[in-house]
């Protein structure tokens, strides 16, 4: 590993046995050597339930709110009165879960997350009926969110070791973006036949598996040297400070920045959908366009044995950053729908690689003090890089064309991400 820019203590690998390595077919399919981890394998696990469910809440949610008031731009009002907790409480999570053990903390906040689901569903069933009342449970849910995420992700790396932190990240990775494509469908299938109501009651009771998962965890207290830190603005500041001293680290926030905000035309699609691809049916072309990115993922993910054991992580991230840049391209190039569907699975493939080095860097070159506040800010980044990219190309396509602003959004971030490997050479340097 390149030391200058990590450091990983080595009482958390000494630990680890030693699992063989895969060999012919079987190595280029999904890397599972994570699962063999017990610990690893419990906090998975509770994943593969909660991804669904919380799915079925963030449609339940702008379902409901649209239901009360007949109005997209409610919905989106609802949106935005979620970000703002989470970018907060985010950053704060961070530097609580470098302070306390983070088991406990994942305790808290998933039973909290959890009680929010069984108040969304209570005043669901009452027939509540209040806008404001949703916002605000909306507002407590990603607050809950933002302190859960970093403590969550910040512990993988105390439960394997780092030569398999790649392959945690994809499987963790893997079971989201199928929770985005199964959950959602799921949700169309069970509102006509149970009601929206009971979609929040299932994912609460989801939820109750992860927070068994959570018991079941070793206990994952600070290291000695930070036991007595407390969590406050000075050690968020202290984050960034850390951040801005260790290059690969702001390089990777940056890398995912410039492929979020310049080529990611979610926003476009409806627009797309209604111009371009019209002659295939607006409602097929929109849900396609939508499931497209996800299905890539996918993937991308159960074949993660053909990338997670590449050692140079940076050149990793530039690669997957540029290729999901040229896929963004040919798609916004597509006149064929199924063509464009193609480019935007391939653009999921890239992201799915990307996600999975980015976070392998963020977890081995920043040192277990400063892990929960590194996932913070990576928390916002992932959380607020696609809202500024939706008024971006939102803009751009209203001024040039949707079909334009995806093909110079594309361009864009090959541009820049090789631009800035170019200029900067400690991204391009890290390795394990």
């Amino acid at each position: 590993m390149d030391t200058s820019e990590s450091s990983t203590e080595p009482q958390e690998k000494d630990h680890f046995a030693v699992i063989p390595t895969r060999r012919g077919w079987r190595r280029w399919a999904m890397d599972t050597r994570p699962l063999r981890r017990p610990a690893y394998r419990r906090l998975w696990s509770s994943t593969i339930v909660t991804a669904v469910g919380s799915q079925l809440t963030a449609v339940a949610v702008p379902k409901q709110i649209y239901d009360i008031t007949g109005s997209s731009a409610w919905v989106g009002t609802a949106s935005l009165a979620g970000l703002l907790p989470l970018v907060v409480f985010a950053l704060w999570g961070g530097a609580i879960a470098d302070s306390m053990d983070r088991r406990k903390l994942l305790l808290i906040t998933n039973s909290g997350i959890a009680v929010t689901s069984v108040l969304f569903w209570l005043q669901a069933v009452t027939g509540l009926g209040s806008v404001a009342v949703l916002m605000l449970l909306l507002a407590v849910q990603q607050a809950f969110w933002g302190l859960n995420a970093p403590a969550r992700s910040a512990s993988i790396a105390r439960l394997v070791p780092a030569d398999e932190l790649p392959a945690a990240n994809a499987l963790g990775s893997t079971v989201m973006q199928t929770g985005q494509v199964v959950g959602p469908l799921l949700a169309g299938v069970l509102i006509p036949v149970i009601g929206l109501a009971e979609l929040y009651l299932i994912d609460a009771l989801a939820l109750c598996v992860t927070v068994w998962a959570v018991v079941r965890l070793p206990a994952l207290p600070p290291l000695a040297a930070t036991a007595q830190r407390r969590a406050g603005v000075r050690e968020i500041v202290a984050g960034f400070r850390y951040m801005a001293l260790h290059k690969v680290l702001l390089l990777s926030f940056l890398a995912d920045i410039i492929a979020m905000v310049f080529g990611m035309p979610r926003a476009l699609f409806p627009q797309l959908a209604s111009q371009t691809y019209a002659p295939y049916g607006e409602g097929l072309a929109l849900g396609l366009l939508f499931a497209a990115i996800p299905i890539g993922a996918v993937l991308g993910g159960l074949f993660s044995g053909t990338f997670s054991r590449a050692r140079r992580h940076g050149w990793m991230v530039i690669g997957a950053v540029v290729a999901w840049g040229a896929a963004i391209t040919g798609f916004g190039l597509s006149g064929s729908l199924w063509l464009a569907v193609v480019f935007l699975a391939l653009a999921g493939i890239a992201d799915m690689v990307s996600m999975v080095f980015r976070g392998s860097i963020l977890l081995s070159a920043a040192s277990d003090e400063m892990r929960g506040r590194m996932q913070g800010v990576f928390t916002v980044v992932v959380a607020g890089g696609p809202r500024l990219a939706d008024v971006l190309h939102g803009t751009a396509g209203s001024a040039f064309g949707a079909r334009t602003a995806t093909v110079g959004g594309g361009l864009l971030v090959v541009a820049a991400m090789l631009g800035l490997a170019a200029a900067v050479p400690a991204l391009r340097r890290y390795r394990v």
